[in-house]
């Protein structure tokens, strides 16, 4: 069986995946009713794969950072600080945005993959979420 998820970037040339797979977070979001509590926030699943150039430096004479190594340690802490977020937040595709964005603010990704789901709305399903792919935008 194939995976229904399955990314179709790279069609050429040698890339690297670094990837988060599941990280959860709870988040005031929602346009249902329900979802709208203020003392109950939506447990979120997020999945990011980010793709950049292989082969990837393995040692810098100056140490960490390494130029090309994609950093998911910063990517997770802007996950988890949406924890945190004032605001109550209508629609997974605002976060699923932000967070493309914020993964292209390092020059190494050339694509990525987000996924958002909501694993604890309707009884009758896994989760209900959305899923984004995009390509470093041109300069």
């Amino acid at each position: 069986m194939t995976d229904p998820f399955a990314t179709p970037f790279p069609a050429s040339g040698d890339w690297s995946r670094a990837l988060l797979d599941g990280v959860e977070v709870e988040v005031r979001c929602g346009l249902h009713p329900w979802e709208r509590h203020p003392q109950r926030p939506n447990r979120l699943l997020v999945d990011v794969e980010m793709y950049s150039a292989w082969p990837v430096p393995t040692q810098a004479a100056d140490g960490f950072p390494l130029p090309g190594y994609v950093d998911y340690d910063r990517v997770r802490d802007f996950i988890l600080a949406w924890r945190d977020r004032p605001d109550h937040v209508e629609l997974l595709e605002t976060l699923l945005g932000e967070l493309s964005d914020f993964v292209f603010e390092d020059a190494a990704v050339e694509a990525c993959r987000v996924r958002i789901v909501k694993p604890d709305i309707f009884a009758a399903t896994r989760a209900v979420g959305v899923e984004i792919f995009r390509r470093r935008p041109a300069a």
